[in-house]
């Protein structure tokens, strides 16, 4: 202790004083020069257009006096109409380019598609075997489960495809939009097919954030709302069970971007328009909802868990690429089917095609990652399905069950196509606008088979989101397979 009073004593008053004023000038200039940061990051991003920054008046909310489906689409039908006169009618000449959605007639423009596929549909039928409820995912559309909808129907079922709220109009509908919102309409339709159909069996099928939409409502049926029907079944495509650790923390770009009247940090990305049904720019809210809905039915499960359900918990078949850049496959695996009561619940995973990993071109942290999943062992309460070509000599596929049992497919991979996507898995190939090159013509643009080669900075579109995949090369196996599990045959 003496020893530090007498150094402290043999320092100069006059260092001290220095010291501190050039502490103070070091945080005074670190400041400035984040703030010239943080201004020049601004001015780089694209500048926010009307569907960006309008609010739609017209679209549901929990709080909105809505009673059934009817009145749903009643609203609907007004929102779309609101849209047309504050969006379309009021295009800028710069935007009028020939694949923005929102330039009325151009390649992009959903009116091209009979019916616009944006809006909730319901395709019916004289005495339907069952009903199905079409779920689509966060920043999408029915479209993406049009094909479905129509195979089904033709099957003999009532099916009922959902507009979520904020959805199918413009970006901005996922600035404020909650997944409470989304849940009401769910309750709506599932409330609407048990008036048309009865005693029937009622499945779910949900892709991406509406698989836990799905689950939300078929925990609430067997636990807190016993006047809900319980689904006969539940289908997922891509189920978004598990997001990013990091998105509780997103919430707070976006408010602090309200706070400074800095619109822009709400957006996670603003892109251009071009997806007839899909945004091509996304909210950050969009993200915290989908982290705050997978919240909630970990929180459900945990509470069936103390308190189980004098109910059956309905069976779950489930689709996913084993490569995932959008939602968490481990999480599908501990945060659902590991949680499930036993039952006839499958997950099928879609491997990699490994002529790529043969040639050496896949990294290393990926062939880690697909190999501990490939090796997922079931708690016995699920069956485990890998669709591979690991143990084969060409592209064909098989069905390996449990690790076992295999059975070769009459499927294999297309040349050039690695793997699956988040984006691909309801996608047939004969689809117009994301298919493959021997897809039907589309009514407008394609985006499912472009071949993008050349320089960089040219295309309105980013190359890197035209490489994504977009179809399914195994879609009429899943859609098979589908048919069968509602049908009990599998």
């Amino acid at each position: 202790m003496r020893f530090l009073e007498s150094f402290w004593v043999q320092i100069p008053w006059w260092s001290v004083k220095k010291a501190y004023r050039l502490l103070i000038i070091a945080l005074i200039g670190g400041f400035l020069t984040a703030l010239v940061a943080f201004y020049l990051y601004m001015r780089s991003l694209p500048e926010l257009s009307a569907w960006h920054t309008t609010i739609l008046q017209n679209e549901f909310t929990a709080k909105s006096d809505i009673k059934d489906l009817k009145g749903y689409m009643a609203l609907e039908e007004r929102l779309f109409a609101e849209m047309q006169s504050k969006i379309y009618d009021k295009t800028l000449p710069k935007e009028q380019n020939r694949i923005n959605r929102y330039n009325r007639g151009s390649l992009s423009d959903p009116t091209r598609w009979q019916p616009n596929w944006n809006r909730t549909f319901e395709l019916k039928t004289d005495n339907p075997k069952g009903a199905v409820l079409l779920l689509h995912g966060m920043s999408d559309a029915p479209y993406s489960l049009h094909t479905q909808a129509a195979y089904l129907h033709e099957k003999g079922y009532w099916v009922l495809g959902l507009r979520m709220p904020g959805h199918g109009t413009i970006p901005s509908g996922l600035r404020n939009m909650k997944w409470q919102d989304m849940a009401a309409v769910v309750e709506l339709g599932m409330q609407h097919l048990s008036q048309k159909v009865g005693n029937k069996p009622i499945h779910i099928m949900g892709y991406s954030t509406g698989a836990p939409l799905a689950l939300n409502y078929t925990l609430k049926a067997l636990q807190e709302k016993p006047q809900l029907s319980v689904p006969a079944s539940l289908v997922f495509y891509s189920p978004a069970i598990g997001v990013s650790k990091a998105a509780p923390l997103a919430i707070w770009q976006s408010r602090l971007g309200y706070l400074l009247g800095l619109p822009k940090l709400e957006w996670n990305s603003i892109s251009p328009e071009y997806d007839p049904f899909k945004y091509g720019s996304f909210a950050v809210n969009a993200g915290d909802q989908v982290y705050r809905l997978a919240k909630e039915v970990q929180e459900q499960f945990n509470r069936l868990q103390k308190h189980p359900s004098q109910k059956s918990f309905p069976p779950i078949l489930s689709f996913s690429s084993i490569v995932d850049s959008t939602v968490s496959v481990p999480a599908v695996i501990e945060n659902l089917f590991n949680r499930l009561p036993k039952g006839k619940h499958t997950l099928v995973l879609f491997d990699i095609n490994h002529n790529f990993d043969r040639n050496n071109v896949v990294k290393s942290s990926v062939l880690e990652h697909i190999r501990q999943l490939r090796e997922t062992r079931t708690n016995g309460n699920y069956r485990f399905e890998l669709i591979s070509n690991i143990h084969t000599k060409n592209n064909r596929v098989e069905r390996i069950v449990d690790h076992q049992k295999a059975q070769l497919l009459p499927y294999q991979w297309p040349k050039g196509l690695y793997s699956l996507s988040h984006l691909a898995l309801p996608i047939s190939p004969d689809d117009p606008l994301y298919g493959n090159e021997e897809a039907p013509q589309s009514p407008g643009i394609q985006l499912g088979h472009l071949a993008v080669y050349g320089e960089t900075g040219v295309l309105q579109i980013l190359p890197s989101s035209l490489l994504r995949q977009r179809w399914n090369p195994f879609h009429a196996y899943v859609k098979e397979r589908v048919l069968r599990f509602l049908e009990n045959k599998e």
